[in-house]
């Protein structure tokens, strides 16, 4: 059999601009608006005290009843005095920010400027507008001290190990991280016990009382009336 030489690997075409030692400089304008977004950002979030913010997919085409569920969560809790935070855009933020909004409650979105995809829903009351992911993601770790988290793709999975991570290092105050719908949830906390856990040792115990599991939005408005009871919680 005749010897086929591999072509040699081939780097991606951006790259091959890229010279050795180069150093990427950060226009001082690009600074000075990323510095205005933080700042600007943390001014807006320190007027809501006592928020919980619903974090899922912004697709629309997720089950229409976890839809419901998210809703009815925010209606809710904006009933007990709560401001509502969500990203500001569609699916399971639309839903959150509906149920603020026909509750007459705080509806807040904290939303991100894109060309095309990401609009701000219909019911949000108040927002913030960021053209960075990263500041616009600096603000809704810093939002609020209750964060549910109900089923989506990358971006939720995205937020939801962002919190735990902050939450086991202790780079926040404490929060509570509440997960809605089993269905959905369960095999992936069951890898994280197995896989992460007790095969690979790479969590501790302990790490898994970070995160709690609930079936329904009434199981989490439940756990959310009991955390209101304790004094400090929101201080």
């Amino acid at each position: 059999m005749a010897y086929v030489q591999k072509p040699k690997f081939q780097p991606i075409e951006h790259l091959e601009k890229v010279r050795k030692g180069h150093i990427k400089k950060i226009p001082e304008w690009m600074i000075k608006k990323i510095n205005t977004e933080f700042v600007k950002g943390f001014r807006f979030l320190s007027k809501y005290r006592k928020s919980v913010s619903i974090l899922g997919s912004a697709r629309t085409t997720l089950n229409p009843k976890i839809y419901q569920e998210a809703t009815k969560l925010a209606h809710d809790l904006s009933k007990m005095g709560f401001t509502i935070m969500t990203g500001g855009g569609p699916g399971i933020m639309e839903a959150a920010n509906k149920g603020a909004y026909e509750a007459n409650g705080q509806s807040v979105g904290i939303n991100i400027r894109l060309p095309f995809e990401q609009r701000t829903n219909q019911y949000v009351k108040e927002s913030e507008d960021f053209s960075y992911f990263f500041t616009r993601k600096v603000m809704l770790e810093y939002a609020a001290h209750i964060y549910v988290f109900f089923p989506g793709g990358f971006g939720t999975l995205d937020e939801l190990f962002e919190m735990m991570t902050l939450t086991q290092t202790h780079k926040i105050k404490p929060v509570a991280i509440i997960l809605v719908n089993k269905e959905f949830w369960q095999p992936l906390l069951d890898w994280i016990k197995t896989t992460l856990y007790e095969k690979s040792k790479t969590i501790d115990e302990k790490d898994m009382e970070i995160y709690h599991l609930v079936d329904n939005a009434a199981d989490a408005y439940q756990q959310i009336a009991e955390l209101s009871k304790i004094g400090d919680f929101f201080n």
